[in-house]
């Protein structure tokens, strides 16, 4: 993170939304109001053992004033009602993506209402990047930035398999005028020795 506040020439950001892998909003199920079954499997626990052990890092951005609210992007009711209880610093927006109804379901509405969370919804690409367009971005391809050497070739470059870690999304709004003065990405890849694959 301050990586990016360097980059942006800012001390703190209004608010940030965390999405996690895995979690995604199902706005059909949700209206249907079928939150799933009241058992949690493994996979289910350890899952949101790592969106928590996560999130305390977007809590410490919190309590430190680097990021003056908090959210999460994608949570439906289900997921909220096991997050909420277990965080220190409760999110404040939880942002979903409706597809192309552009409709909250109205018991997601309720809920929080009754939890004190905005919801916002957006309509962005779901895997903002994945692994192939990485290496298309970084190659030597005609719209590559020449980074990374082609595989299985001896061109220049780092040599190695590329793996996204995680990517910031940003936008920049004027408050007096409430027009978008700058948006963005950043991201963060991890760089493998392709030997090992």
């Amino acid at each position: 993170m301050a990586a990016v506040l360097e980059e942006l020439g800012v001390d703190s950001v209004d608010l940030i939304i965390v999405s996690f892998p895995g979690i995604s909003f199902d706005a059909e199920s949700e209206e249907r109001g079928n939150c799933g079954s009241a058992s949690v499997s493994a996979s289910d626990t350890e899952l949101l053992d790592a969106t928590l052990e996560a999130w305390r890092e977007v809590e410490t951005l919190n309590s430190k004033g680097v990021a003056l609210q908090i959210g999460v992007a994608e949570f439906g009711r289900e997921q909220l009602q096991k997050f909420l209880p277990r965080t220190f610093r409760r999110p404040t927006v939880d942002q979903i993506n409706v597809g192309d109804c552009h409709v909250l379901p109205e018991s997601m509405m309720l809920f929080a209402k009754q939890e004190n969370l905005e919801l916002l919804t957006h309509n962005d690409c779901t895997n903002i990047l994945p692994e192939g367009a990485l290496r298309e971005l970084l190659g030597h391809d005609e719209k590559g930035a020449g980074v990374l050497a082609n595989s299985g070739s001896e061109s220049k470059g780092l040599k190695g398999d590329v793996t996204p870690q995680w990517v910031v999304k940003y936008t920049a709004v004027d408050r007096d005028r409430g027009v978008i003065e700058n948006k963005g990405y950043f991201a963060s890849a991890e760089l493998t020795d392709g030997a090992n694959a």
